[in-house]
């Protein structure tokens, strides 16, 4: 009970702040900073049993709250909460130190180095080169450092619906603030391109994704931590709250994926509970898919059928687009072609971006992280992908107390296929499927014999 209470005052808590920051902006740089200190504090504080799960509860508010905090302007660089998940992961390691069997991550994180030479002799000499590494690099350098903390630190089930939590709160607030930012939907739309208006004046890419992680957390909070009917229908509350939010960005990667890590973890969890558990979570997705559709035609109702457009990829009109990908695919393919005309060392980081510039007079960044790695780093860029992708399952092979394991794994590979590593979610998620989960161990009380 007094689990259900701390829950739902969080939850209250959170709702408060994105109230707050919505009626003045500036309290979201005291928002930054006091949580900061407060994570700060309870790492040093916490004993030594409890430092692994209190930097990864630091990792996962930052990591929740990043968007947030972008468009509010609440943190002190663009970057910071890639910046700040280096650090925790960094100070994780000198507190916990790191697995042996991480060393593939090791090899991943220097593969990244040669890209830094040969574009120091492929860039523009009018590009900002430290700027533009460090905008490329950030991201994956921010995954190899939070998997080298990760990799299999032994942490419970419990403590990781802990820190998925810890994740979400934020993006409880986000969603508020959204809603306040843009109450009619109606009002900001004339086609069905990406909405920047109804993504509370942010780009829809990233909103969507961030958005993505909540809807999952809920959903997954909805079968799994819902002991009582009035948590069940809050967490679909709020579920259904993100999911209209995240729809009518008009930004179709994040809801997309959202849906494929909901499906990836019910699968494995559906396998591994009890006969009358598997019972309840049939009753409960047939309330959640029913949920879903009333969501989806409040959407439709509230942009005039525009977002079944969008899904269906037709303009306001209804004629047919060519292109699914909305020019992503002409970015593909382009970075491919740099790998195939530069298949040892590939063209350097940030060079893709680059080359955009000089040929078309915009820079547009990539939106697929694989290909990107490809062009800017060659055959290395190959390795690369390797690990990221053979090294996880080698790893599950072993531990297989991770029931989010895949769904972690499937919201990494969705979002750098369409967002590529413009936030920290995809490497820090990435990282979490290499804890090694185990199961509770519930004490023994054991009656004293009388003497």
């Amino acid at each position: 009970m007094k689990t259900n209470i701390t829950y739902i005052s969080l939850i209250a808590l959170h709702i408060l702040l994105g109230m707050l920051v919505f009626f003045n902006e500036t309290l979201s740089k005291f928002y930054f900073f006091l949580a900061f200190g407060f994570f700060i504090y309870r790492i040093i504080l916490s004993p030594s049993s409890r430092k692994t799960i209190e930097i990864l509860n630091a990792c996962a508010y930052f990591v929740g709250a990043e968007v947030f905090f972008r468009m509010t302007k609440g943190a002190f660089s663009y970057e910071a909460v890639k910046y700040i998940v280096i650090l925790f992961s960094i100070v994780g390691m000198f507190y916990k130190g790191l697995s042996g069997n991480s060393y593939p991550y090791f090899i991943y994180l220097l593969l990244l180095i040669p890209s830094i030479f040969v574009a120091s002799t492929t860039l523009s000499f009018d590009v900002n080169f430290r700027t533009n590494i460090a905008f490329v690099l950030s991201g994956p350098i921010c995954l190899g450092t939070a998997v080298l903390f990760c990799y299999d630190k032994r942490v419970t089930m419990k403590q990781v619906n802990s820190l998925l939590l810890y994740m979400a709160l934020p993006i409880v607030s986000h969603t508020v603030y959204i809603f306040l930012y843009n109450p009619s939907v109606k009002e900001v739309l004339s086609n069905t391109g990406s909405n920047r208006a109804s993504s509370g004046g942010w780009g829809a890419n990233q909103v969507a994704t961030i958005l993505g992680i909540g809807m999952f957390v809920f959903a997954a909070r909805l079968f799994a931590k819902s002991p009582s009917i009035g948590l069940k229908i809050l967490n679909i509350i709020i579920f259904c709250a993100m999911s209209f939010r995240a729809i009518v960005t008009f930004s179709r990667g994040g809801v997309i994926t959202a849906i494929m890590c909901i499906l990836a973890f019910l699968v494995i969890y559906y396998s591994i509970v009890s006969r009358r558990q598997k019972n309840n979570i049939v009753m409960l997705f047939l309330i959640f898919c029913s949920t879903m559709a009333v969501t989806w035609v409040i959407s439709s109702s509230e942009t005039g059928g525009f977002i079944d457009l969008r899904y269906a990829n037709k303009d306001h009109t209804g004629r047919q687009k060519q292109d699914v990908s909305t020019g992503r695919g002409d970015l593909f393919e382009k970075e491919i072609q740099g790998f195939i005309d530069n298949p040892f060392f590939g063209i350097g980081s940030s060079r893709a971006k680059d080359q955009r510039i000089e040929e078309e007079g915009q820079g547009v960044t990539s939106h697929n992280e694989v290909s990107r790695v490809l062009a800017e780093h060659g055959m290395l860029g190959v390795i690369v992908l390797i690990i990221l992708i053979f090294k996880p399952l080698d790893f599950r092979s072993r531990n297989k107390g991770n029931y989010y394991f895949y769904a972690f794994l499937c919201f990494w590979f969705a979002t750098i296929n369409h967002s590529s590593m413009r936030i920290a979610a995809p490497a820090f998620i990435y990282a979490l499927a290499l804890l090694n989960v185990t199961n509770e161990k519930h004490p023994i009380h054991r009656k004293q014999l009388k003497q």
